[in-house]
Formats: C-alpha cells, structure tokens, sequence
C-alpha cells in the first residue's frame, strides 16, 4: 500500500512539474496562424503572406496563412478570428475596408476590438478591359448617364474601399454603375479581363501587373494625382470633377491584427517582429517592386488610423444611404 502511495505521489509530482512547464513556456511556443478576409492573390493577401514570411525570421516558430472569405465587409474571417482564443496564436489578416462591417450589419462590434499592425497600401484608380470601348473616365461616366444602372462594375466586397470609391465616383459625376461584389480585388479583377463586368475599381498593386501586362487599360487614379506607370501618365479623376474631394481619397490601411485582449506579453511580441519585418531591406524592395507605400504603425498609433478610418467610412456610407445601421447607433463618432 505505501508503495501504492508512493507511486501516486510520485505522478502526481511529475504531472506537476508537466504543467508548470507548459505554463512557463513564453509566448510563441507553437505555429502562428494568420486567417486573411479577403481572397488569394488580392492586396491584402499578398501584403500578410510577405510581412508573415518576414516575421518569421524573428519568432521561433512558424506562421501560416489561411483565406477565411465571405460576409459583408470581410465579417466571416473577423467572425472566425473573434471566436478564437486571444492567446496570441490565431492572427486575422485585414484591410481599411474591414472598418464598414459593423454599419453594413456584418457584425455588431466596433474596430476598436482588435489591437491592429498597418504594413501599408496603395492608392486606387478606374480600369477597363483591354479591348474595352472606353478610353477615358468621360467616356464611360457618359456611357452610364446615358444607361443609369446597366454597366456592371466590380469594386471587391461591398464597403470595401474600392466599393466606396465606387460611390465616390457616381456621386462625383453624376452618373450609375451596377455594382457587382466578388470576395476580394482578385475575383473582380478575373471578372473585368474576361468581360463580366466593364469596369474594376482596385489599387495600382494589384493592377499593375495586369496593366504592365496589357490584359486592364487604366483609365484614372482616384488620387489628386496623377500617376506614371510604365512611362505612360494615368490622369487623376480629380481633374475631371468638382464633387470627387467630398469623398475623396480614401487611403488603404492593409495588415494583421491580434485581439485587443492579449496579453501585453503577445502584444509585445508580435510588434518586436513586426518591427524588425518592416525595417528589413526585404519589405522595402518588396513595396517598391509592388506599388506599396510602407508604413509600419502598430498598437495606438494604428489604433487610431483605424478609428479614424472607421469613423469615415461609416458615416460616407451612411450618407450616400449605403449603410444598413446607424453608425450613432454603434457608438461611432462623425469625422
């Protein structure tokens, strides 16, 4: 029987000293997985499986990225990353356009729930098919006033970013496209160059190899700006009508974001890689090859973007009668 005991007391020691172990492992100990809303091949695809490959080079484990599509305004990746626990292993990937779900009734939480990491984005223009008829922003702003509501026009999920540009630009002008929302630029793009929609509104990354390519013509930057791209100048909308700066620009935010309820210790950790990520000679030459502008705020300082974000978002839709509920409702503030 005292061997019984002995036996016992001796498990349960080792059983002990098992658990204390895992309790002491430091953060990250296991494979990170970071659930990206929009689809593959997008911007902010592309943006998190770069950032992630070069936070890996700083954490002793592994990151993995996964596509969690679908919902209004990216909400079925938030939804899924939400219900995760907030240990720090399961990152959402996100863009500005994520801002919109609450006001579009995608879920009912404000941005502020997430502790966000802005990598950079780029700025958005107006493009056609190669083979398209159009051949300046007048002529298909014409095109539509004359048919309200018949050309089909892909500008990613709606209340993306793109989505609002979209708007931007019917209100701006005059005019009425049909819109039509595919999970991500990547799908809507797809959908311009084999002639399901007229027209795409995305940004000049994920345009640019398609242009450079000769299977998008681009027709106007959605900037004050004019952009060169390939030698060749692409006017900004801006010169061409008086009502775009009501609305215009709308800049993209595109990163990760960790629950705002980890740890100050997860917090730390993730923002220590991402800052070397971001210093790297990697993420420069990769932004400048890609038509990104980098830059790299994280915790307060991206925080507040986003809220500022949120706020503009969310009552622009609200005011061009976009919006399903009331952002006063939602406690967000008019910009």
């Amino acid at each position: 029987m005292r061997r019984t005991f002995l036996k016992l007391g001796t498990a349960a020691a080792v059983l002990m000293a098992m658990g204390s172990a895992v309790q002491a492992q430091e953060y990250p100990f296991r494979d990170i997985t970071t659930a990206v809303v929009w689809g593959a091949g997008g911007g902010t695809d592309s943006i998190n499986r770069m950032i992630m490959a070069e936070m890996e080079k700083h954490l002793p484990v592994g990151i993995s990225v996964t596509n969690q599509t679908g919902g209004v305004a990216g909400s079925n990746g938030m939804v899924y990353v939400m219900n995760q626990p907030d240990d720090g292993y399961t990152l959402v990937g996100l863009s500005e356009s994520n801002v919109t779900a609450a006001v579009q009734g995608g879920w009912d939480k404000k941005f502020e729930f997430w502790h966000p990491f802005i990598v950079g984005g780029s700025p958005d223009l107006i493009s056609v098919p190669a083979n398209s008829p159009y051949n300046t922003l007048q002529e298909l702003v014409d095109a539509a006033k004359a048919a309200p509501g018949t050309i089909p026009a892909a500008a990613s999920g709606s209340g993306s970013i793109h989505h609002l540009n979209l708007l931007a630009i019917e209100n701006g002008s005059g005019s009425k496209f049909k819109f039509v929302p595919y999970k991500g630029s990547a799908p809507g793009q797809e959908a311009a160059i084999a002639g399901e929609v007229a027209l795409v509104v995305t940004s000049l990354a994920e345009q640019a190899p398609l242009i450079k390519g000769g299977q998008l013509k681009p027709l106007a930057m959605l900037t004050p700006d004019a952009a060169t791209f390939e030698g060749k100048e692409i006017p900004s909308a801006f010169s061409m009508y008086d009502g775009l700066d009501k609305y215009l620009p709308l800049k993209q935010a595109i990163g990760f974001a960790v629950h705002a309820s980890a740890s100050d210790d997860v917090k730390a950790k993730l923002t220590a890689a991402f800052d070397k990520a971001i210093a790297s000679d990697v993420v420069a030459e990769w932004a400048k090859a890609n038509n990104y502008d980098v830059s790299g705020q994280s915790g307060a300082e991206a925080s507040a973007i986003f809220s500022k974000l949120e706020s503009t978002f969310a009552w622009t839709l609200w005011d061009l009668k976009a919006a399903k509920v009331d952002p006063a409702k939602l406690g967000i503030p008019k910009p």
